[in-house]
């Protein structure tokens, strides 16, 4: 017969708070170091401050009192800029994608301004690279398809890589701004060559064989609640 020892309630509460703290710990552990080794690579600040939205508050903190202190007044005043630079309109948008998505409106700064940017350059919506950045990856900057597209926007490094900005560094599909910056020139370039908005959708999401053009639907659908979403803060 082998001898079995029971544990009190309290006593089993107490360890199952210190298996969660275990766990919580070795995941921002294994969070800060995958920042670190993306920050390290890209070379640009813009990616870790951007990066650093994607963590919990308490975690991101911390980790941003360690950065400040060695750019404090660089990476503030680029806060400040990008703040200054998103319009009424993006920074409605910005606040409904912060809550759908659950990401920090810190994160979301420097793709809301990158992506206002680049649609003034282009001449397409902002609230157009918005909805495909919501359709293609969540907002997600990590992310990476079966067939290799990478980033915010699901870019192709083998067919874009000539868009890439000279000071692009060594994974620049996951730098939230790179990405954003190529992935508009994409987006446009498939609009003007397919001859509209629709079947440029459909081509840039790989789907320009679809006659029910579902993917086309998607990222309007999504443009159309950011839109919906603009105009009830506005009337609020």
């Amino acid at each position: 017969m082998v001898a079995t020892t029971t544990l009190s309630p309290v006593m089993l509460r107490v360890a199952a708070d210190i298996s969660r703290l275990i766990r919580k710990f070795l995941m921002f552990a294994g969070l800060l170091a995958v920042l670190a080794l993306v920050g390290a690579y890209s070379g640009h600040v813009d990616l870790l401050r951007t990066l650093q939205g994607f963590l919990p508050s308490d975690v991101a903190a911390s980790e941003a009192n360690l950065t400040l202190s060695e750019g404090d007044d660089a990476l503030q005043a680029t806060a400040l800029d990008d703040a200054a630079t998103i319009s009424p309109r993006m920074h409605r948008a910005l606040r409904y994608v912060s809550q759908r998505y659950r990401v920090s409106n810190e994160a979301l700064r420097p793709i809301f301004a990158t992506a206002q940017e680049s649609a003034r350059a282009l001449g397409i919506d902002p609230l157009l690279i918005i909805a495909v950045i919501g359709i293609e990856s969540g907002f997600n900057p990590f992310s990476q398809s079966v067939v290799g597209a990478q980033g915010l926007m699901q870019v192709m490094p083998r067919f874009h890589a000539d868009k890439l900005p000279e000071d692009a560094g060594e994974l620049p599909f996951f730098d939230p701004v790179t990405n954003v910056q190529v992935g508009a020139r994409v987006l446009k370039e498939s609009i003007r060559r397919n001859g509209g908005l629709v079947p440029g959708l459909q081509q840039f999401g790989g789907a320009i064989n679809d006659p029910a053009r579902r993917y086309s639907s998607k990222v309007l659908a999504e443009r159309q609640r950011l839109e919906q979403a603009v105009q009830k803060m506005q009337k609020a």
